[in-house]
């Protein structure tokens, strides 16, 4: 009976959705839609040596024009045929140099209607490269600092797809451009030389995610190709020197060893599939001389179509330079063919071989799990290498001695769900080679983290002793206000630069420099008309004592007592245990910032919210957590909603709940499930799970593994039950992976066709979030009538 109900629900889920009308975009109260269209405040890039901040100017958001330009969609990505570049909508408009030290700002001279993407900073952050977008290319310039004058590199013809330009560590700039010998661009021909066919081996497992936006034709094939084939050059800003590097390929990067000897670079093969995105194409990565000839390849990985799920590739993988090293390929391997149900002790291992690059590569290390990353220490040989174990959860820090022979030595182990006991991470400087390294100061790390505690986040400055692990605080956020470390100025910890806001401050950077504090940024509240919002951190407990917590928002000028319509929003989060679900991580002293289609801006309609809202789903088997969903989340709304009530403000009939993507995935099963709320709103979402029959958001089995579970934790086989109205709203260009845009589109025609009550609404041009303007207001306006209608003015008993 099961398989026959699933296989009727596929039949469904496939059906043809009702025509639509079209409808002229609508707009929120003008008071919302004033703030949407405020230009927000500038984006800051601190400089290397700490002298300068680069503030990047922002417009408002694009209109639905911009992200309405002609896209093609290939292999896993969005590109604009017309600039030969990534598919994005204008976002920084100019730039103004800020001296740290006396606060003086500069504008900086730019193109009309510039239009500025792919920045990087030289590493004695005397320089700062950037591209522009033209009307059809790309152009490069470097502002230099000190006299705030741009040069152009490039004229057109940058094509920064993969790579953005990067200064190299004699100041010149390596750049990837667009071949001048690439032909006309594929033309599509009106007759196809044939079908499209694919082929599955026999015995050979597959399995892949619902991966959007692939490879589905020849042209597409050849498309690719013409648009991501690359020129690699080496510029010199001070003469324009222009020396073409390497013979064109598809490059994803090119970096240069520290001394400036050798190039690594990878690249792109055929054959390309229709199956995967290009990161899992058969790939190139060797090592060059700076005059052109081939040293070493280092890998030649096949096509990757038949990984495990949360599974990695076999062979050499992470590949990339020691930055203290003069000429050091470190990369990985898996011991455990890449599969993480095998069992085994060991499940990496990490490799080094220095130039020339033809001797067998040396072991300098050996994982208990899956290698995650690593950082190189200032002026040392040492590695800080970090593996994690999926099905506990814990993290890994270890010390290891490259060049050397010294036994690697664990510095920390602990769960990366346990915010009270992370450590902070290591603050970094350019080294001269221009790598990002550890600052190491008399043998200690600096650290910076959230301070996470029950009372709220109270951001660290940490020295970390790497001989003894000994840790010594040397500042830490207090007062009524929530301010973090963005950069230290000095070795020693003595001069730092934080991130400070508060209630009443919209977020300003200020100056330490010893007991002395100042702000070296004024940037205005964007929205001063919401100042009176009263932000609390709660905490309450499930039915089964789990311990939940919330950020609640009350209206400007609320009167204690007041009973309000009230708005859960949420995303459900997988724990391996109840103490760590329950842990707070907010703060009651950041500045509430509302902007875009945020649900916040009920608050200006008269709601309260409850945001973030916890909906842990606990389990000690990470391979069967999700067997509890529905329960754990049906019970973790009902606290919530309790708490409301308890607290005074809420009515506990007029709430409604909402969520984008896996929230709105929980809003459906919500409405379906319980009869908690009076109506729901879910943005982008995913209901048909096996739709997504390899697996899903932590879900490690796959559809042929647990049909039961998929079957159960897809609210579409139970829209006959949702009872309440519920708002789809969705990106007609949903590009995530699982969410398609039918899944919003027969969500509703499931819940019409059972008699239930559902509006649906396709923004044009939208992708996963929102960008165009009109989108942006009209899916507020939407979010207000739905709530208005059916929460606000529902009746109380």
């Amino acid at each position: 009976m099961y398989r026959f109900t699933s296989m009727v629900a596929l039949a469904i889920a496939t059906a043809a959705t009702p025509i639509a009308a079209q409808t002229a975009y609508d707009t929120p109260a003008p008071d919302i839609a004033d703030i949407v269209t405020r230009a927000p405040s500038p984006q800051v890039s601190l400089s290397p040596d700490g002298k300068t901040m680069l503030l990047l100017e922002r417009e408002a958001l694009p209109p639905v024009s911009e992200i309405a330009k002609p896209m093609e969609r290939l292999a896993g990505m969005r590109l604009d045929v017309t600039i030969n570049d990534n598919h994005n909508p204008r976002n920084i408009v100019g730039l103004s140099i800020q001296d740290i030290a006396t606060g003086e700002v500069r504008k900086v001279a730019l193109p009309e209607n510039a239009d500025i993407a792919d920045t990087g900073w030289s590493k004695d952050g005397d320089k700062f490269v950037f591209s522009n977008t033209l009307e059809d290319g790309m152009s490069m310039h470097v502002l230099d600092v000190a006299s705030g004058r741009v040069t152009t590199l490039l004229k057109s013809g940058l094509n920064a797809i993969f790579a953005e330009p990067r200064f190299m560590a004699d100041g010149r700039v390596l750049a990837l451009t667009i071949p001048q010998s690439r032909g006309a661009m594929p033309v599509e021909p009106l007759s196809p030389k044939g079908p499209a066919i694919q082929d599955a081996a026999g015995g050979e497992e597959a399995q892949t995610r619902t991966y959007q936006d692939l490879l589905e034709n020849a042209h597409d094939e050849a498309l690719f190709e013409w648009l991501t084939t690359s020129q690699p050059v080496i510029i010199d800003p001070a003469t324009g020197e222009t020396t073409q590097f390497l013979e064109p390929r598809i490059y994803l990067g090119a970096a240069p060893s520290p001394d400036g000897k050798y190039i690594m670079a990878t690249w792109v093969e055929k054959p390309f599939s229709y199956q995967v995105p290009y990161s899992r194409f058969p790939m190139t990565t060797a090592v060059y001389s700076m005059d052109g000839e081939l040293v070493s390849i280092l890998r030649q990985r096949p096509l990757i179509d038949n990984l495990p799920v949360q599974g990695v590739e076999t062979g050499r993988r992470s590949l990339g330079w020691h930055p203290n090293e003069d000429a050091l390929a470190i990369w990985a391997e898996a011991l455990d063919g890449g599969d993480p149900r095998v069992e085994t002790d060991t499940r990496d291992a990490l490799y080094a071989l220095a130039a020339p690059f033809d001797g067998e590569p040396r072991r300098i290390a050996t994982l208990e799990d899956r290698y995650a990353g690593s950082i190189g220490l200032e002026d040392d040989d040492g590695m800080i290498l970090m593996d994690y174990d999926r099905d506990t959860r814990e993290l890994r820090q270890t010390l290891v001695d490259v060049t050397g022979s010294a036994e690697p030595r664990v510095l920390n182990i602990r769960n990366v769900q346990d915010a009270y006991n992370d450590p902070g991470s290591p603050l970094t400087k350019r080294n001269e080679a221009g790598y990002g390294v550890a600052r190491v100061e008399n043998g200690a790390l600096l650290l910076s983290g959230q301070g996470a505690s029950p009372e709220g986040n109270r951001p660290f400055l940490r020295r970390f002793d790497l001989a003894t692990t000994e840790t010594t605080e040397l500042w830490r956020n207090s007062g009524e206000n929530y301010e973090s470390v963005v950069d230290v100025l000095d070795d020693d910890g003595g001069r730092f630069i934080t991130y400070y806001e508060s209630p009443s401050n919209p977020g300003n950077f200020r100056l330490y420099s010893g007991d002395e504090a100042r702000f070296v940024t004024d940037f205005p509240d964007p929205h001063p008309e919401l100042s009176g919002i009263e932000r609390k951190l709660i905490t309450y407990k499930r039915a089964d004592g789990v311990d939940l917590t919330a950020t609640l928002y009350l209206p400007p000028n609320y009167a204690e007592g007041e009973k309000l319509p009230v708005v859960v929003w949420a995303y459900p989060r997988e724990f391996n245990n109840a103490a760590t679900a329950g842990q707070t991580r907010d703060s009651n002293y950041r500045f509430t910032r509302v902007g875009s289609y945020s649900h916040l801006f009920f608050l200006m309609q008269g709601y309260a919210v409850m945001d973030r809202t916890a909906m842990p789903v606990i389990g000690d088997d990470p391979e069967t957590v999700n067997d509890t969903f529905i329960e754990q989340i049906v019970s973790s709304a009902q606290a919530a909603v309790d708490e409301t009530v308890r607290l005074g403000f809420g009515d506990g009939v007029r709430v409604g709940v909402g969520g984008h993507s896996y929230g709105a995935f929980m809003t459906a099963h919500l409405l379906a499930q319980s009869d908690i709320f009076r109506a729901g709103i879910a943005r982008s979402g995913a209901y048909n799970r096996t739709l997504t029959p390899f697996g899903f958001q932590s879900e490690r089995r796959i559809f042929w593994d647990a049909p039961e579970t998929y079957y159960e934790l897809s609210p579409f086989m139970a829209a006959n039950k949702i009872n309440e109205p519920m708002l789809l709203i969705h990106g007609e260009k949903d590009n995530n992976s699982g969410t398609f845009p039918q899944q919003s589109e027969r969500m509703f025609a499931a819940i019409k066709g059972t008699g239930g009550t559902a509006r649906l609404v396709m923004l044009p041009h939208e992708s996963h979030g929102y960008t165009g303007r009109e989108n942006v207001l009209h899916t507020l306006a939407e979010m207000m009538n739905w709530f208005d209608r059916y929460v606000k003015n529902a009746e109380v008993e």
